[in-house]
């Protein structure tokens, strides 16, 4: 956003922030994580609604006289000439074509529901009930407490706690049949704080079913795939959105001034896989290591946690150390620079 000089902007919209991560475990609270040391225009987690930040998104774009947004316009299936993508489908069966078909539209993405790129699932061990719980006080942190058998996480949104409840995968149904009440006295043993009598019924609970895998190829003649299409992040680190972001950016670098000069652009898609796979990798092979060694055993049977892991208790002594994981979550793997020619100079 600061490189496209639309940082103050975006700071317009209802946000709040966030630069540090906490965690309680063992009866005490340890400072795990920190990004106010982060040599960026902004060292810190904006939180926005995600309507605000497509709204956001919609106004600045609209600026563009090639932007064009249908809404309510579902897409239903791919156009397929001589092997090649050339547009799509929409429900009530008008067509839009054209010469790339960029597939962003999430980890249910047609491109995976269609098997049009070839997939390799990396397994993951949790699930996640989503809920939001009443807050007075105000923070900047993001906020974890973690015991054996249960993780909760609480997102500051300002006005409200959002929760994240971390569960043992495909045990959702197992864990509500019994009502709302045991979900509660576990929250409510895990996090003092929030009001849990404001957590009614189980249909306030949202699941995710938390995957983790990538297309081992993002494109084929007419299509590429970026973001959670391409790979699905666990929620751990909450950098899905960094890695679709910097996804996109890579994508336009790479082909832009070639689709604005009406050329073909097959040959170059796959070097934004090239360019995204090794970050990518990177981070889902953290993941994958933090919920099988960590989460998948806090989650499992065992004795109560009388001790904090050494790596927590480290963090929290080192301030320095702190800077590793702010740096992860807030920046990343490798960075993208925008080089379109609107790009701030400054």
């Amino acid at each position: 956003m600061n490189q496209l000089g639309l940082l103050e902007h975006f700071f317009q919209r209802p946000h709040n922030r966030l630069d540090r991560a906490e965690l309680r475990i063992a009866g005490r609270g340890w400072l795990i994580g920190a990004l106010s040391h982060l040599d960026t225009p902004a060292p810190f987690i904006a939180m926005m609604p995600q309507w605000e930040f497509l709204d956001f998104l919609r106004d600045e774009a609209a600026n563009y006289p090639g932007f064009q947004l249908e809404m309510n316009a579902e897409v239903v299936e791919f156009i397929l000439e001589e092997g090649r993508v050339a547009g799509v489908r929409l429900a009530g069966g008008a067509e839009r074509r054209a010469r790339l078909v960029i597939a962003a539209d999430g980890r249910s993405s047609l491109v995976r529901r269609e098997q049009r790129l070839p997939l390799e699932v990396l397994g993951v061990p949790i699930d996640v009930f989503w809920f939001r719980l009443p807050k007075i006080s105000v923070g900047t942190a993001l906020r974890a407490s973690a015991e054996r058998g249960r993780l909760l996480v609480m997102i500051d949104r300002g006005d409200y706690w959002q929760c994240a409840f971390v569960i043992p995968k495909g045990r959702a149904a197992e864990l509500t049949a019994g009502g709302i009440e045991p979900i509660r006295e576990a929250v409510a043993a895990a996090a003092p704080e929030p009001d849990v009598s404001e957590l009614r019924t189980v249909d306030e609970l949202k699941l995710l079913s938390v995957a983790l895998d990538r297309l081992t190829c993002w494109q084929r003649p007419g299509l590429l795939a970026i973001g959670d299409a391409a790979h699905a992040m666990s929620p751990i680190g909450g950098v899905g959105i960094n890695l679709a972001v910097q996804d996109a950016v890579a994508a336009a670098n790479l082909l832009a001034a070639a689709l604005a000069a009406g050329e073909n652009v097959d040959d170059l898609l796959s070097k934004v896989q090239e360019r995204r796979l090794l970050p990518t990798k990177l981070v889902q092979a953290a993941q994958k290591a933090a919920q099988e060694r960590i989460l998948g055993r806090l989650l499992g049977p065992g004795p109560p946690l009388e001790q904090a892991p050494w790596l927590i208790r480290l963090l929290d002594r080192m301030p320095l150390l702190r800077r590793i994981p702010g740096r992860m979550i807030g920046l990343g793997v490798r960075r993208e620079r925008v080089q379109s020619p609107n790009a701030y100079a400054g």
